[in-house]
């Protein structure tokens, strides 16, 4: 045999040998990877259980990942449906509030008469309620009036979509009380940007806010304050006859308004201005607690 057949020999038997380990290699990687998936062919039931426990004792990561698995796994079926009313809701109490209403959109459009889907609209609402300022309202105690109202308008339209669709449910009630609570806060947004204008000489500006309050949101929790601005705007305007006016509409609303003995409006303290967080607790501030409705097999 010559040497050049005995290198061929030999580089084929090296590659051989390369191949086979490799081979086995990527077949016990494959073997291994599959007894460790814990998850793998554990039926529905089971996972559901299991993910319902988690949520349960208040491990929502580990709750929403069995969840999401259960669904891939067994996309069909009553286990399924629940485990996706159930992965929202965790994600709404760890703060994933983008996710939760990723999740709850789908659902809707994937279920339009759901049994739950009353509940879906509620913790949409919610969600939207808490959603950009879970950092800010828990850390800094942001005043939600303050700050961008895009989300409250649509967790304000969520409320609305159980109250007018679902008057009969079970979420109807606190849907209607949150309204109530929202309207507040758009409201005392309302009024804080009055004052503003007020504040710097904008008598027509506040005016026109105090006015809003009245027209939008009767019966508000401010709807004293937007009548001590309108008089307060009237006066700094000379106008005497609108001024008198409410002044008189104040006194019969409310008679011991701080305004009519000269204290108020009250600005905050050169130093707090320097703290942009500053503010009161929001009216919706209070969240309660509101699990999913339970599995009907």
């Amino acid at each position: 045999m010559t040497n050049r057949s005995l290198h061929f020999r030999f580089a084929a038997i090296a590659l051989t040998s390369i191949f086979l380990v490799t081979s086995c290699s990527t077949v016990k990687s494959v073997f291994n990877k599959k007894n460790t998936d814990k998850f793998e062919g554990v039926a529905a039931e089971s996972l559901y259980e299991q993910g319902h426990k988690n949520m349960v004792s208040g491990n929502w990561d580990r709750a929403e990942e069995i969840f999401k698995r259960l669904v891939a796994q067994y996309p069909y079926g009553a286990e399924a449906e629940q485990a996706q009313i159930e992965t929202a809701y965790a994600q709404y109490k760890a703060g994933k509030n983008e996710d939760a209403i990723t999740t709850i959109d789908r659902f809707i459009r994937t279920y339009p008469t759901h049994r739950s889907i009353a509940y879906m609209y509620y913790l949409r609402g919610l969600v939207n309620s808490n959603r950009d300022t879970v950092f800010l309202r828990r850390v800094w105690n942001l005043d939600a009036s303050r700050r961008e109202l895009a989300t409250p308008n649509q967790a304000f339209n969520d409320f609305s979509i159980v109250v007018n669709n679902y008057p009969n449910s079970a979420y109807a009630a606190d849907a209607r009380q949150r309204m109530f609570e929202l309207r507040d806060l758009f409201a005392r947004h309302e009024l804080d940007v009055g004052l503003y204008y007020y504040k710097r000489g904008a008598y027509v500006s506040s005016i026109g806010r105090s006015r809003a309050i009245l027209d939008t949101y009767p019966q508000n929790q401010f709807a004293d304050d937007a009548i001590a601005l309108l008089a307060a705007s009237y006066k700094s305007l000379n106008n005497t006859a609108l001024y008198d006016s409410s002044v008189a509409q104040l006194k019969q609303a409310n008679p011991n308004h701080p305004y009519l003995s000269g204290r108020w409006p009250v600005y905050p303290k050169n130093i707090r201005k320097l703290n942009p967080f500053v503010g009161e607790r929001s009216p919706i501030d209070k969240i309660i607690d509101a699990p999913p409705p339970p599995l009907k097999r």
